[in-house]
């Protein structure tokens, strides 16, 4: 079983899109994880059938009992993030401000505070229209703790390969280098960043780049929109060669991209023509890649 992950340095690149054609393309020798849960949208070009669903828990908060609280204040006294309230002369949690450190709890001398598992989430096991699997999850408004909801995704969808035993799991990860980047690249096998031709494009690429090496994995880059600007896309070329990172393919400026998401379809569904062949093509180098 190999694992696949596709990243970009920044947001706006067109990675989902290409990840959700490869889910297609690779149909059901796969598993597919949306990885990307703090913003996941790969759900609306692949149509999940929800098959099972699991909430996720991560993180304490704090909880105050206000038949127990005597309004002494001692918690209010020790908390760093002003995450208690006063009234008529009870105190209670502001559930954003709370960090879930304890240190309330561990002092109140009525023991009123406890601290309560969070719930910031859901995670689902779902059949798409490709006919495989896909994992991917819901990460709750202002909830924190997305690295770890990553890793559940992850870990399910490599236990669901495993046991139907799949060759692939594809991951869609989040733009940028952030928690959720670094648990999305734990225990790939191959990286696939997907970059545009424009100076954050490459500026972000760069970045990026830096964190895969720290985890020497090997990777390939797709430029998209490549005829946008010829000069950074030389440049980004350039650096590809200097970074040792196989480029995979120059995918071209194209509406049929817009037209498809517009549909909720991916493009090597929309588009029979020359761009689908290549966003084929490209997929098959990274199989090739990857099976070396």
């Amino acid at each position: 079983m190999k694992e696949i992950v596709v990243i970009s340095g920044k947001g706006g690149t067109g990675k989902t899109s290409l990840t959700a054609s490869f889910a297609v393309l690779g149909g059901e020798a796969l598993v597919t994880a949306d990885c990307d849960v703090d913003a996941a949208d790969m759900h609306i070009l692949l149509e999940p059938e929800v098959k099972k669903a699991e909430d996720f828990y991560s993180g304490v908060l704090a909880s105050i009992d206000p038949v127990l609280c005597t309004g002494c204040g001692a918690c209010d006294e020790v908390c760093r993030f002003n995450a208690l309230e006063e009234k008529d002369g009870v105190y209670s949690v502001i559930p954003l401000n709370c960090e879930g450190c304890g240190y309330c709890a561990r002092i109140c001398p009525q023991e009123a505070i406890r601290m309560e598992d969070q719930h910031v989430g859901e995670w689902y096991e779902s059949r798409i229209k490709a006919g495989s699997i896909m994992i991917h999850a819901r990460l709750g408004i202002g909830a924190e703790n997305s690295g770890k909801l990553v890793a559940r995704v992850k870990n399910e969808a490599k236990r669901i390969a495993r046991e139907e035993g799949k060759e692939i799991v594809l991951v869609d990860g989040s733009p940028g280098i952030g928690c959720p980047v670094v648990s999305s690249l734990s225990g790939a096998d191959f990286v696939v960043f997907v970059t545009e031709p424009t100076v954050s494009g490459l500026h972000d690429l760069r970045r990026v780049n830096e964190l895969v090496r720290r985890f020497s994995i090997p990777s390939g880059c797709i430029i998209n929109k490549s005829d946008l600007n010829p000069e950074i896309r030389e440049q980004v070329k350039a650096f590809l060669s200097e970074a040792g990172i196989k480029h995979l393919a120059d995918l071209p400026y194209d509406e049929s991209f817009t037209r498809a998401m517009v549909q909720g379809k991916t493009i090597v569904e929309l588009d029979s023509g020359e761009l689908k062949n290549h966003i084929s093509a490209c997929w098959n180098r990274i199989l090739d890649t990857v099976n070396a």
